[in-house]
């Protein structure tokens, strides 16, 4: 069960400053799309997003998209950020990170997976041996399989030390 519990916990993706990411010795962020940058399916960033985005390139911080959906989702999303992408990651298995650790020509040890899935997000991270971040989803998804899956991931982090939160 530990290797389903993030390195980090927090609400909002933009709660993640580049000041504490610079701490962490975080060069890289692997980010998740849905329910982590966005709502679900939305092509729309929203402000606070953009905002941060901006606040963490201007700290020189790479930013690249990993995630499980299709490119037909991601590219458009990943061309309106100016950031790279890996789509149909197959995450929580390692290769998407390992393709990007070898695309970026990045160290493992100062990257991060941003997500709001401990099943897919965290479990990947904790495979590839990086960093995992795992914040709220921006929404509630309507579909029975999630409502199934989060209702696991809150008896899960029951446990998690609520003082790791940021």
């Amino acid at each position: 069960m530990l290797s389903l519990y993030p390195d980090h916990y927090v609400h909002r993706i933009w709660n993640l400053s580049p000041e504490w990411l610079k701490l962490h010795k975080i060069k890289v962020l692997l980010l998740d799309v849905d329910n982590t940058l966005t709502t679900h399916n939305n092509p729309d960033v929203p402000q606070e997003v953009k905002d941060w985005l901006n606040k963490v390139k201007i700290a020189g911080i790479h930013l690249f998209i990993l995630s499980n959906n299709y490119s037909k989702r991601v590219a458009p999303f990943a061309l309106k950020l100016g950031i790279g992408y890996i789509a149909n990651a197959a995450k929580p298995l390692s290769f998407g990170v390992r393709r990007a650790i070898k695309r970026l020509n990045a160290n493992p040890r100062s990257m991060a997976m941003v997500g709001d899935q401990l099943f897919t997000d965290v479990l990947c991270a904790k495979n590839a041996g990086v960093i995992s971040i795992l914040v709220e989803p921006m929404e509630k998804e309507p579909f029975i399989f999630f409502k199934f899956k989060r209702s696991i991931e809150r008896k899960v982090l029951q446990n998690y030390h609520k003082g790791e939160r940021l």
